[in-house]
């Protein structure tokens, strides 16, 4: 970082060497510029540059803006500043409602100098082509942070989840800049950085609905005590009634007894629970009302947190996809922006997640053997043989020594499995077809790094569960034959009816999509539903604070 000082003295010098006569010369505009281009080349373009206090982030798009413009001013004019600096100051400010900080792109700062150069201007005072450089640097400096903020997001997710892989788009961050300069609104041109998708658009809204509720007072929390249901008469129960209320979950209608818990309080109760994610019961009992007293400045910063995670996702999700929200434990499939199918899936469990990436599904499996992962053999399997050597043998597995054509099929009875340990595990473990096997009738494959799929499952009763959180990272999807025949599209070949007479004759079968379709598995634990309902859900993997604790860090540029 060169300090303000230092920069300051090599503009002086720089200046000392103008003779009067060349800068009485140059008009406004042209002494601006010079002043623009003297404070870069004197802070170089790898260093963060000092202005007034304010330190300056897009350390090399703002260079790189400057040097493609010839170093002209981009926010003011010769006859001072220009009316799209104050556009963009208020731009900045509408930064809370995309669920970002105003004050990390220079707000109070840029506040201070506009209202100085308009009362210098009003009051007819000589313009002060230093401070217009500066104040220049600070406007361009802000529009590109926060125009980066706004496209890729504050904060890489790479750098705080290892297990998530980000597909970023790809932004030409400087052009944004000089469309504004040829004319454009600053507050048009940021807006369409945003994501397009739908989605980002609902939970946007969402944001500004709990920001005005937060700043209304949000809501009383209910006292504790028993659970809640219908008959219950108390003062808790008028002030589950306000609570609800306040959400529109239970509309504003008067009642003759706001102390007793009736049916449409039950109903409200349901709605709520639904969209949280709980067992939806229609009583109060503790982890609803735990729920229920969630502050709403915590509702609001947790739709943020969301509305960051689809700055991160993909310009195109594809004209058709499937998405997995790992904290919602739902998968949809989308067409032109609707979904066609949806069902609830299972996934990792907190100390086996299940990653966050993009990929392409390109063909699937029927009667899939299973080929047992070897930290899976010897953490999960290994302690079952060790209780019931039988185990292998009712579970349908064959116990292999040694890979390729030269393996060794063993017979688990020949092996004195309480010497085998973790540490000396030889085999190769692999699952035959059958109702018993683990990926159930058939799996959808996108090769990746992760090792991670969608398959079937034996295990249907779990997808009763609210909280679905059973698996070593692949997505157990409840519905796999429907997406079976959704994905293979061929009502002659590829019917129902033939899609389960082939898995009925337990022969392993691969087939390719005629169409691959892009997967997108991620982890929101806010969404809005296409019918305007807000749902949230509990941080499964603690990501939210992770993201919470890395957006609370000094501001960067994300472009860079």
């Amino acid at each position: 970082m060169v300090p303000f000082a230092a920069i300051r003295c090599v503009i002086a010098l720089s200046c000392a060497a103008l003779s009067p006569g060349a800068a009485q010369a140059q008009s406004l505009s042209e002494r601006v510029a010079e002043h623009i281009r003297q404070r870069l080349e004197a802070a170089g373009t790898a260093a963060a540059v000092s202005l007034g206090g304010e330190l300056v982030f897009a350390v090399e798009a703002l260079p790189s803006y400057y040097r493609r413009a010839g170093y002209r001013p981009a926010w003011s004019g010769d006859r001072g500043v220009l009316p799209r600096a104050f556009s963009l100051l208020e731009a900045l400010r509408g930064a809370e409602q995309e669920g970002l900080r105003a004050e990390d792109y220079h707000l109070e700062r840029l506040a201070s100098a506009l209202r100085d150069a308009r009362s210098r201007q009003l009051s007819r005072e000589p313009p002060d082509a230093e401070r217009l450089a500066e104040l220049d640097l600070l406007l361009s400096d802000a529009f590109l942070v926060y125009a980066s903020h706004l496209a890729l997001g504050r904060v890489n997710p790479e750098t705080i989840h290892p297990e998530w892989k980000a597909n970023r788009r790809g932004v030409d961050l400087t052009s944004a800049l000089e469309r504004v300069v040829a004319g454009d609104d600053p507050g048009a041109v940021l807006r369409e950085l945003t994501p397009a998708q739908e989605e980002y658009a609902r939970l946007r809204e969402a944001l500004s609905r709990y920001l005005r509720l937060a700043a209304q007072g949000g809501w009383v929390p209910i006292e504790p005590g028993p659970p809640l249901g219908v008959g219950s008469r108390s003062a808790r129960v008028a002030a589950l009634r306000a609570r609800l209320e306040a959400t529109g979950d239970l509309g504003d209608t008067a009642v003759a007894d706001t102390d007793l818990f009736d049916e449409a309080l039950a109903s409200a109760v349901r709605r709520f629970q639904s969209r949280h994610g709980l067992e939806v019961n229609g009583r109060a009992d503790s982890a609803t009302i735990a729920a229920l007293n969630v502050p709403a400045e915590e509702r609001a910063r947790q739709i943020a947190l969301n509305l960051e995670r689809w700055r991160w996702m993909p310009e195109e999700l594809g004209s058709r996809y499937i998405v997995v929200n790992i904290a919602g434990f739902d998968l949809r499939v989308v067409e032109r922006e609707e979904t066609v199918l949806e069902m609830r899936v299972m996934v990792g469990r907190p100390y086996r997640r299940t990653p966050v990436f993009s990929d392409t599904v390109r063909y699937l499996v029927l009667s899939p053997y299973w080929h047992v992962p070897h930290n899976i053999a010897v953490q999960d399997i290994l302690p079952r043989i060790k209780r019931d050597p039988s185990y292998l043998t009712q579970q349908g597995f064959t116990v292999f020594e040694g890979w390729g054509p030269n393996a060794r099929v063993v017979d688990p009875a020949s092996v004195d499995w309480s010497k085998v340990t973790a540490a000396n595990f030889p085999y190769r473990l692999r699952q035959d077809p059958g109702p018993l096997n683990a990926l159930g009738r058939v799996k959808f494959m996108f090769p990746n790094k992760y090792n991670v799929y969608l398959h079937d499952t034996p295990s249907r009763e779990l997808f009763d569960r609210p909280e679905r959180d059973f698996s070593s990272g692949c997505v157990r999807v409840e519905k796999p034959i429907e997406l079976a025949e959704y994905l293979l599209a061929d009502p002659v070949q590829w019917s129902r009816e033939r899609i389960i007479a082939a898995i009925d004759r337990r022969v392993e079968q691969t087939v390719r999509l005629s169409r691959p379709i892009p997967i997108h598995i991620q982890y929101w634990t806010v969404w809005v539903a296409e019918d305007g309902t807000v749902h949230f859900r509990r941080d499964l993997y603690g990501r939210d604070q992770m993201l919470a604790a890395a957006l609370a860090r000094s501001v960067a540029y994300a472009g860079s």
